[in-house]
């Protein structure tokens, strides 16, 4: 055969030392296209010697090739491809069959997808990870991790050497069962919960069209890069990725790509068990461009043409249905037992014969596809040594945006920003915590540029508004840094993941009744364990929100969420306070915060009251012992310690030593050395009272088991709030009384 020739200190540090994104300044501009790439990167197909050394594997292959004379460039490219692809499929398959467990049906079904991305479209750099201005690409369909895994392999990643791909889903290794973004780098986001990606593939897309609207310039784009995000049907039918969608296409973030793999299976069965509807359709009703491909495994073309179709939409974002076989080449081939699970013997050998691949030993890479797949690192490596001659430029000709930028790609920390928090004193006029909350929102704005945030339709509500700052509403201004996300909860959260973990500096908020938290959870869960430093603002935080009844009313809210780790949930008593968890919730970028504020009045400073022992999580707001112990102590947060203050008064003026406690965040609290939590609590003293208008679950720890809890078992009662408050006993007078029953044993 003859070929032709043609800033601050973490409150928890990072679980690994992988390359932060936030510390990487590349970008390049505009030409992020197939035809672009073809005309700039080596061409292989005219490199005589490589053609050569893949002449006898496309014989082997192909043994019809022996009666072709030459192959035109085009045709030679397209059979590489097709033999990197079944390269592809065996590392698929040799890993589930060494580790034993896995999901390889969706790797072996999307795998000319997944080739296709990172040999032909994606922009990045193996070398640098973190290069800024990359493509982001997110495996929503989290179970096919391997496809993602293979890929970074063949790509030159560090982070996934064959070794690694042996030891999937072993303890300790870059190659968990699902995409951990904190483990490996080249993972942009945590997945596996279904449809969560795509909501982070949407502030990832975000994130981008919003500082490209700020930044870039006629002349020069520093902010220029594509969002790709691959999903499975349990994507399809998991409610986010619909809320998620609806925004997209309303904020016509038209970098966005969505590949659905239509492969007709989920883990029970076909999706005919459950599942009829045209998902085409409903992404097209929602506004997006979106594009069939029915015959993926038979001709790369298809989808080649669908991406280069893509490149081309500035209205909307791109919905690609590519109907795909599960499973691909193994006899579960189509059906719902490729899903998860390893191959018998007598399976895995037809598999090798089917593709010419007997003789071939696990693990086995044909050498030439490290150099075919070298090719695309070394386009990206080429565009970001070009961007760093912009961003030379850039600063030359825009230096005041060149200086806010490089803020933002440091981490967004101005130096003194903390200084920007408003202090307040005893003689200022009463509000809400939640009104307390949206001044130091406010006058953060002004000393982060990264801030960007919104609400679920509850904006004047949570009081989670950035006044001045505009609303991003592409195309008129997609520069806003209010987020407008209308009744999606779970969207809101899963999109301001994508943001934080853009590796931009913005620093997302999100907002909405602390009650409804219940429909975020999950994301809020991922927040903490891929380290995306988003502050959650949670309004209507107690029984106290009177009227709206049980339906609104949070009670077993706070414990679920002090439940998962990592989260910093913040329940503050007065203004100081909410400057305090503001404070701590800005400055730790790798760790989610939610801070729970009431929607009743209390004091503005509530006389003892420490933004800077905040930090501590527990602190003593007042005490009259001196150098005793104290007989009694009264323990709280949020609204309720105004109330233990009064008690407190009452009880000294009885001759009794008091100590009243904020704890006003458990875990950092927890994390506090022993000696400083034996001074705010000694064990000595069991006559303790803790007082929090939610469920008691946790306050044990802290009471110990001679002490009086003070919570709510119930789901509240509509009423006046301070009729509720009544009802359940939160009122200074029965604290009092509590607290002399106590003293009296």
């Amino acid at each position: 055969m003859t070929i032709a020739s043609t800033p601050n200190a973490l409150i928890f540090p990072p679980k690994s030392t992988k390359l932060r994104n936030t510390r990487s300044t590349q970008a390049f501009s505009c030409r992020n296209t197939l035809l672009d790439h073809n005309s700039k990167a080596t061409h292989l197909t005219r490199d005589q010697n490589y053609k050569l050394q893949w002449k006898k594997e496309l014989q082997t292959a192909y043994p019809s090739l022996e009666k072709e004379k030459e192959i035109e460039d085009e045709r030679f490219q397209e059979l590489v491809d097709s033999r990197c692809v079944d390269n592809f499929r065996m590392l698929v398959v040799d890993s589930v069959q060494e580790a034993r467990a896995g999901h390889p049906g969706m790797a072996l079904g999307m795998a000319e997808v997944g080739y296709l991305l990172y040999r032909h479209v994606l922009r990045y750099n193996p070398r640098d990870p973190g290069w800024f201005d990359r493509d982001r690409f997110v495996l929503s369909a989290g179970h096919g991790c391997l496809l993602q895994y293979v890929s970074l392999h063949l790509a030159g990643f560090q982070s996934v050497q064959i070794e690694d791909l042996k030891r999937l889903c072993k303890l300790g290794s870059n190659t968990p069962g699902h995409p951990e973004n904190v483990v490996t780098d080249g993972i942009e986001v945590t997945t596996g919960p279904l449809g969560q990606g795509v909501a982070n593939a949407v502030g990832l897309a975000l994130a981008e069209a919003h500082l490209a609207a700020r930044f870039n310039k006629p002349d020069i784009k520093i902010v220029d890069h594509r969002t790709y995000c691959i999903m499975g049907d349990g994507c399809a039918m998991e409610g986010i990725s619909h809320e998620a969608a609806s925004l997209a296409a309303h904020w016509r973030l038209n970098k966005l790509i969505l590949i659905y793999d239509d492969n007709g299976n989920t883990i029970d069965g076909s999706t005919s068990l459950a599942f009829s509807e045209d998902i085409s359709l409903r992404f097209k009703a929602l506004g997006w461009n979106t594009i069939n491909i029915d015959d993926t495994h038979g001709s790369m073309k298809s989808l080649k043409n669908a991406l280069l179709e893509a490149y081309k939409e500035t209205e909307r974002p791109t919905f690609i249905r590519v109907k795909t076989l599960i499973g691909k080449l193994s006899k579960k081939e189509g059906t719902s037992k490729a899903h998860h699970g390893v191959f018998d013997e007598e399976d895995e050998k037809q598999m090798k014969q089917h593709i010419k691949w007997e003789d071939r030993d696990r693990f086995h890479v044909i050498p030439m596809i490290y150099r075919e797949m070298q090719a695309q690192g070394d386009y990206g490596e080429a565009l970001e040594k070009e961007w760093h001659s912009k961003l030379s430029s850039y600063k030359s000709k825009y230096p005041a945006e060149a200086a806010e930028f490089e803020v933002l790609l440091n981490g967004g920390l101005m130096s003194g920003w903390e200084n920007s928090l408003p202090t307040w004193s005893t003689s200022d006029p009463v509000d809400a915590t939640r009104g307390y909350s949206e001044k130091c929102l406010n006058h953060l704005a002004k000393a982060l540029p990264g801030l960007i945030g919104g609400s679920a339709d509850l904006a004047s509500s949570n009081k989670a508004y950035l006044h001045d700052y505009g609303d991003f509403q592409p195309p008129a201004s997609p520069w806003g840094r209010n987020i407008r996300y209308g009744v999606r909860e779970h969207a809101m959260a899963g999109i301001s993941n994508g943001i934080a973990l853009h590796g931009s500096g913005l620093i997302p908020f999100a907002a909405t009744f602390l009650v409804f938290s219940d429909y975020m959870k999950n994301s809020i869960r991922l927040s903490a364990l891929s380290q995306a430093g988003v502050i959650y603002v949670m309004t209507h935080d107690s029984i106290g929100l009177g009227e709206d009844g049980p339906t609104h009313q949070p009670v077993e809210q706070l414990a679920g969420l002090r439940a998962i780790p990592r989260l910093l949930v913040f329940r503050p008593a007065d203004g100081n306070e909410t400057s305090g968890a503001y404070k701590v919730a800005v400055a730790n970028r790798d760790v989610p915060s939610l801070i729970a504020l009431s929607r009743q009045k209390v004091a503005a400073n509530v006389e003892g009251t420490d933004a800077d022992a905040v930090a501590k999580g527990g602190y003593i707001v007042s005490d009259n012992s001196g150098r005793d112990l104290p007989d009694i102590i009264l323990i709280s947060t949020g609204s309720e310690l105004c109330l233990c203050e009064s008690s407190a008064s009452v009880l000294r003026e009885e001759g009794r030593k008091v100590r009243v406690v904020s704890l006003v965040c458990w875990r950092l609290f927890d994390r506090q050395p022993i000696k400083y939590r034996e001074h705010v609590l000694p064990r000595s003293v069991s006559k303790r009272v803790s007082v929090e208008a939610s469920y008691p679950l946790g306050w044990r720890e802290y009471v110990g088991q001679e002490g009086v809890i003070l919570g709510v078992e119930e789901f509240g009662a509509s009423g006046a709030y301070l009729d509720t408050f009544k009802k359940y006993g939160f009122t200074e007078e029965n604290i009092t009384r509590i607290a002399r029953e106590l003293l009296s044993k």
